[in-house]
């Protein structure tokens, strides 16, 4: 009988944590990192043992049905490659290393046992290519299955067996009550870095719907979206906007590459033997030193106490820089559901842009973006359309139902029937009328009437914010390509005071 599934969302709770409570959680981690290293190690094992049986081989080349999942089964059953075999495998290491044992419960040591078939299972499936071994900086969580046994939440402090840790949990944050009052699944213990220094926390996983803020009320409406590099175009039932990703975001491209400069310097004082000799190069009229290449084969480096300072510098950048970008995406998502959760959009290839646009789109993050637009209008019991770009070609097609390509440089789309329209909020308002891939001409003619004076306020405003461009901002991304830089000095498309967009119309 498969286990019946219901809704889940996360509280996560800061802990408070001393010098020898953390010396045992970091103990209790790496007993749990070797327990999931040796555990994939035999999932692996098993998988290719699997592969290369005969028995599979054949499951693989029959037709789909029943007797093809029972060879299946019959397979992995002679292989003892399945979750429950892996479980009893990891208890088997875990006792008799008595080590880990005394360092992880028995349904931590499950849970960690489930997470290695997984990443086994991901190879079996073609998902993944190969696994990874979790060295000490990447091993970062252990949970357990319940909040009964093991590591639970209990009187607001996080219990692992005999060892007891309190939480920091301020009065007046709502959300937090939430979840707290909530019925709580199992507990996850985890640890991240912050500006080079270990903080741990405590995530709950809760039963039921994720407190929700006044403000982020979800509408019913039908939303048709046009997804860029840069921004967003979304037209609703009476409200358009052409809005911006992560606007202002801080970059600090000028003190990562000092960082970059100075880690580089810093791996070859410390590593000489694994570089190639310099060299002198002829530049113009001078003659300048040319420093030396790594050398080919597999290297031993040597890490100094600087390059590792540097290194946590620069992550800590990075995370911050990664931090306000997701937080600005979110943002823009709670705006575009006020005005519906029922969502139409092409499916384009963010991995296309990516090979493509790299730096753009780890600028904006795109994909973030629709991703957690697709979980939280699901989670609001919305409906994600996505439709074929091919079929439908939007940015192509004008009212009379003609297609006319244009190249990626042309921002503005002159219809045959006269209409002149930005190309992004012509293809957001398009999509409204997709059913199926195809594009019901006859509605969107007869709406485009009543819904022309809204798109064209919202040019206006999207007009009025790039005019106050800089043209140093202006060159931070390729022209020619649909992305737009705001100046620094302009504030945010979501204004702070009830997080509503400014550029929707």
């Amino acid at each position: 009988m498969a286990k019946s599934k219901t809704l889940s969302f996360i509280t996560e709770v800061k802990l408070k944590v001393s010098g020898e409570q953390e010396r045992e959680l970091l103990a209790r981690f790496q007993a749990g990192r070797q327990l999931y290293n040796n555990c994939l190690n035999e999932a692996i094992k098993r998988m290719e043992l699997l592969k290369n049986s005969d028995a599979y081989k054949k499951a693989k080349k029959m037709p789909k049905g029943k007797s093809r999942t029972d060879t299946f089964k019959e397979a992995r059953k002679q292989y003892r490659y399945s979750e429950y075999d892996l479980h009893s495998y990891a208890a088997i290491v875990a006792k008799e290393s008595k080590w880990i044992a005394l360092k992880i419960d028995s349904t931590a040591v499950q849970k960690l046992a489930t997470r290695a078939f997984a990443a086994s299972e991901k190879v079996l499936f073609g998902i993944a290519s190969s696994v990874r071994y979790k060295v000490p900086r990447r091993f970062r969580s252990i949970e357990g299955k319940s909040n009964k046994t093991g590591i639970r939440w209990k009187d607001n402090q996080l219990v692992w067996g005999n060892f007891v840790l309190d939480a920091i949990v301020p009065e007046d944050d709502l959300i937090l009550s939430h979840g707290l009052n909530s019925l709580i699944k199992y507990v996850r213990i985890l640890w991240r870095e912050l500006n080079g220094k270990r903080r741990w926390f405590a995530q709950l996983v809760c039963e039921g719907q994720a407190f929700v803020k006044p403000q982020n009320y979800i509408s019913s409406g039908a939303i048709g979206v046009d997804l860029n590099v840069s921004n967003v175009a979304l037209v609703a039932e009476n409200q358009a906007g052409l809005l911006p990703f992560a606007e202002s975001f801080p970059t600090f491209e000028r003190e990562i590459k000092a960082i970059q400069r100075s880690m580089e310097r810093s791996r070859r004082t410390a590593n000489p033997d694994n570089y190639n000799p310099d060299s002198l190069a002829k530049k113009g009229n001078k003659v300048v030193k040319k420093k030396g290449t790594i050398k080919k084969g597999k290297c031993k480096w040597s890490k100094s106490q600087k390059y590792l300072r540097l290194a946590r510098k620069k992550r800590e950048l990075e995370r911050r820089k990664t931090a306000y970008i997701k937080s600005q995406n979110r943002r823009l998502v709670n705006e575009i559901l006020r005005h519906g959760k029922h969502i139409k959009t092409e499916n384009v290839s963010v991995k296309g842009w990516q090979k493509r646009y790299g730096k753009a789109i780890g600028a904006k993050s795109p994909g973030f973006f629709m991703s957690e637009l697709i979980r939280k209008a699901e989670n609001a019991d919305g409906l994600v359309i996505k439709f074929s770009c091919q079929k439908t070609a939007l940015s192509q097609t004008h009212l009379d139902g003609t297609r006319y390509k244009k190249s990626l440089s042309d921002r503005v789309h002159y219809d045959v029937t006269g209409i002149r329209m930005h190309r992004d909020l012509f293809s957001a308002f398009l999509a409204r009328y997709v059913d199926r891939d195809t594009l019901l001409l006859h509605s969107a003619q007869v709406e485009w009437k009543r819904l022309e004076p809204i798109l064209m306020e919202a040019w206006e405003l999207y007009q009025q914010r790039t005019s106050r461009v800089g043209e140093s901002e202006s060159k931070k991304f390729d022209p020619s390509f649909e992305c737009v830089s705001i100046d620094s000095g302009v504030s945010s498309q979501i204004a702070n005071t009830g997080r509503k967009a400014t550029g929707i119309a």
